[in-house]
């Protein structure tokens, strides 16, 4: 379970997920799972609210397990997002690397107000 060597990397392919929020529970955004042989480096990650009335607010987090087992550990902490608007959480300047038996979970503060982007690299 160990990220690949990135000097010997074979393979970068780019990828985009997302997800629409339709509860306030924890979900997973992006898993990389156990025995993968993948990291993930996470270019961006844009956090809209697609109500055009109320704000709403959002938590993004890195688990310690695949699937958003685990730990969670906050990148963003409820941080409200205005009506009709977009957060960026994660850009380019600030990439993160996505390992093996990790994930990436949003909370919502209002179900159905929120959609989440992640756009990333897949190396192996």
């Amino acid at each position: 379970m160990a990220a690949p060597n990135l000097v010997t990397v074979g393979t970068i392919t780019g990828k985009t997920t997302y997800t629409a929020l339709s509860t306030t529970s924890e979900t997973s955004v992006l898993s990389n799972a156990s025995g993968s042989g993948k990291v993930f480096k996470i270019n961006n990650i844009v956090v809209s609210n697609v109500d055009g009335v109320s704000a709403a607010d959002i938590t993004i987090a890195i688990n310690s397990a695949a699937a958003g087992a685990g730990t969670s550990y906050a990148i963003a902490s409820t941080i409200s997002v205005p009506a009709d608007a977009s957060l960026i959480v994660v850009d380019k300047s600030t990439a993160i690397y996505l390992e093996e038996n990790k994930s990436i979970t949003a909370t919502a503060g209002s179900g159905g107000d929120l959609e989440v982007v992640i756009s990333y690299e897949e190396i192996s």
